[in-house]
């Protein structure tokens, strides 16, 4: 169904310091096709083209341990070779990769470790990025901050990922926040990354823990949040309890059916319900079950007196579409972004990229000159004339279109 509130697209180093635990007592590894395949949405939203990790990938063999040829040591090759040149960005989003889906023992837990540790060098030469660490009963929450100002303060973005994506993955987002006026805050969900919380039925109060710790020094009475993927679910539950959240953009987000629905479970890719199993605490064979009183209810949706944008991917493998399906017709003034893809939407995520933030920057309002700006060059990516086709998505084969 389409109408008026949707957008659709459619049609389809050295030695040493490269040793990263290979001593471990790790699990047995993850599939090494899958890894490949969902890996793609995060490589392009770190800005690494195919020509880049494709030859990467191909030197990758197993996900056994931290040795020549497995998931790990390759990336944290490339990683040690980019610090080394003082691209330290560069060398955080692969040793990112190199942690991808999640620590599973000393080889990940070391690539994260030094994914925050290039990250930290980097975020030395601006010194508008700071960090934060919330620390609550349960555990820490570990922040990057921008624009925190108690003689000035802003609006406030809270950005988060989804189950396999850490903090760092938004630097570029953080250093443009000054320019629309918004102070910002960036973290991880719980048991992402350096966040320590548990991924429980009470994971959403982080949002208010976050927005309590910055209150001296941003306007938390206007806090939006840009929640992806799994954070979305959160989001939106912390904003039926906390009235400072006036608006939550999402994609990709379980609602209700992912919870309950034990059929499409049972289809859902092994990385995420492993990775689902390891932030719950919990086994892939028990967690469906651990979760399943977690689905938000039609009611509790309609409850919802914010405005609400989503990015939806109409062949999504992790998100059943009742998710979406639910959320228009429970949340009347929600607007869509469909893409015809998969989980995440890897072959249009520059549109995504500017929808979301335009998103972000309507419900806030004002700032008429960025909004207009954003618009055209969304426009221009969706319409424009002799516009070169979109890169060919390793996982669904498909190039992007419109349909109008």
């Amino acid at each position: 169904m389409n109408d008026d509130r949707d957008e659709d697209t459619n049609d389809r180093g050295d030695d040493r310091e490269n040793d990263i635990g290979n001593d471990r007592g790790d699990a047995v590894g993850n599939d090494i096709g899958e890894l490949k395949n969902f890996v793609v949405a995060h490589t392009r939203s770190q800005g690494l083209p195919p020509e880049h990790y494709d030859p990467l990938l191909d030197r990758i063999h197993h996900d056994e341990n931290g040795t020549p040829g497995s998931w790990v040591y390759e990336w944290s090759a490339d990683a040690s070779r980019l610090a080394a040149e003082g691209r330290l960005l560069e060398a955080s989003v692969h040793y990112n990769m190199a942690r991808f889906p999640f620590v599973d023992g000393t080889a990940r837990a070391t690539a994260l470790e030094r994914c925050t540790a290039a990250f930290e060098r980097w975020a030395d030469d601006f010194p508008a990025v700071r960090r934060l660490d919330v620390e609550l009963p349960e555990g820490r929450v570990r922040c990057w901050t921008t624009g925190l100002d108690a003689r000035d303060p802003k609006p406030l973005l809270v950005m988060t990922g989804g189950i396999v994506s850490v903090k760092e993955q938004w630097a570029p987002v953080l250093l443009q926040l000054g320019q629309l006026g918004f102070a910002g805050v960036v973290t991880e969900m719980p048991g992402v990354g350096e966040n320590t919380l548990p991924y429980d039925a009470q994971a959403h109060r982080m949002f208010s823990a976050v927005l309590d710790a910055v209150a001296d020094r941003a306007d938390t009475s206007r806090t939006f949040a840009l929640a992806l993927s799994f954070s979305g679910h959160l989001a939106l539950r912390a904003a039926l309890s906390d009235d400072r959240i006036k608006g939550v953009v999402g994609a990709g987000a379980p609602l209700h059916d992912f919870f309950t629905d034990t059929e499409w479970q049972r289809s859902v890719p092994r990385i995420t319900t492993d990775t689902l199993a390891h932030l719950a605490r919990t086994t892939p064979e028990e967690v469906y079950g651990l979760v399943k009183d977690w689905a938000l209810a039609p009611e509790e949706l309609s409850a919802l007196r914010i405005p609400v944008a989503h990015v939806t991917s109409l062949r999504d493998e992790i998100i059943p579409p009742g998710d979406a399906r639910l959320l228009r017709e429970r949340v009347r003034s929600a607007r869509f972004l469909n893409h015809d893809d998969v989980h995440g939407s890897p072959t249009f995520f520059a549109q995504t990229r500017l929808w979301t933030l335009l998103s972000v920057l309507r419900m806030r309002g004002g700032y008429e000159e960025q909004r207009i700006a954003l618009t055209r060059e969304f426009a221009r990516l969706r319409y424009g004339a002799g516009r070169p086709d979109a890169p060919r998505d390793a996982r669904s084969g498909t190039r992007s279109g419109v349909r109008s």
